[in-house]
């Protein structure tokens, strides 16, 4: 069997590296590229042959894809709060990546690409769960950009005969996720601020509604979306349509394993944001007979070893607010965290 060869975007991120994993654990030579701004440069599998570039060099990128045979293109700064007051940031690193990678791919001649969107692409629907045939209605400037990405990879792919599959992972956790980052990854930044005896901040009422995903019921799923041709042109969730749990839950649940005296800090709603959003799992059972085999609290076990082994950091403001206004979140203008 000819050994086929794997380019992932964002492959120093959480989940590009745990991608990497598994597929050299099933014989795939592996190719990554990375910026380094939303992982660790230590997540990169050994074996990765890496490049430290930014996916929006299309030069770099049509260079270092020579011969590649299918591309995950995982990376983003899938900021949805954040898109509402750095627009231009959020949106030149989603949309703008997307087509400079895409671009690349279709040079050349990647049999399938495999593009990473994101539940924003629903926004708030009359139903619940989403389910892939419904029409996106994201409602922040990075839905609106995931969606937008996704027109263009079905576009240029059935034009240009490529192979696609659009995979829509969703509130993914586990170990690795980047957790002095003060704009993302709800459950990363509760753990490092309880373990440093801070008390966690809520946004609104906590009654905000999520599924969240363990990393390793994620990889093999999205690993038979780069392989199976039943899947081929499909739009995909990947991840549980079980344990629906509120963020005044999931503090309460992290609290609990740290044996942590919990009384939140609640400031105002973040603008834009959806009250309530879970997908079904329903097609990726039936296509990937996925299941999810990781409950929440064993999940939030493990990034709780994870960040304690690896110790507490302090958060990093490392993008730039582009819009400061009275409803831009106090945490962020004021660096709380």
């Amino acid at each position: 069997m000819i050994q086929q060869t794997v380019f992932i975007t964002g492959v120093a991120g959480f989940l590009g590296s745990h991608l990497a994993d598994r597929l050299l654990k099933d014989g795939y030579k592996v190719i990554g590229c990375d910026n380094l701004i939303g992982g660790y440069l230590d997540n990169v599998p050994p074996g990765v042959k890496f490049f430290s570039y930014d996916c929006g060099d299309r030069e770099a990128m049509v260079k270092i894809m020579e011969g590649v045979d299918i591309v995950y293109h995982c990376a983003c700064t899938a900021y949805e709060g954040l898109s509402v007051f750095s627009p231009h940031l959020i949106t030149k690193n989603t949309y703008g990546i997307a087509t400079s990678v895409l671009s690349s791919a279709i040079s050349n001649k990647v049999k399938r690409f495999v593009f990473c969107s994101s539940m924003a692409r629903y926004g708030t629907q009359e139903s619940l769960p989403f389910r892939e045939e419904m029409i996106p209605k994201p409602q922040d400037p990075y839905g609106i950009a995931k969606l937008a990405s996704e027109l263009t990879v079905r576009n240029l792919c059935e034009t240009h005969n490529m192979e696609y599959v659009i995979a829509v992972p969703h509130n993914i956790i586990g170990p690795r996720q980047k957790y002095d980052d003060p704009y993302r990854n709800v459950a990363s930044i509760m753990i490092n601020l309880m373990l440093q005896n801070r008390q966690p901040v809520i946004y609104g009422d906590g009654e905000q509604q999520r599924c969240f995903s363990f990393i390793e019921d994620v990889v093999n799923p999205l690993k038979l979306l780069g392989t199976s041709d039943e899947v081929v042109g499909h739009i995909v969730n990947i991840g549980p349509d079980e344990e629906l749990i509120t963020i005044n839950e999931l503090a309460r649940v992290i609290a609990e394993q740290l044996n942590f005296n919990l009384e939140p800090i609640y400031m105002a709603d973040r603008p834009c944001e959806v009250k309530v959003a879970t997908c079904s799992a329903q097609k990726a059972r039936n296509l990937l007979g996925y299941k999810t085999q990781t409950s929440l609290q064993d999940g939030i076990r493990s990034m709780i070893n994870y960040i304690r082994d690896r110790g507490v950091k302090p958060f990093r403001y490392h993008l730039d607010l582009e819009i400061v206004s009275d409803i831009t979140p106090r945490t962020w203008k004021d660096k709380l965290f």
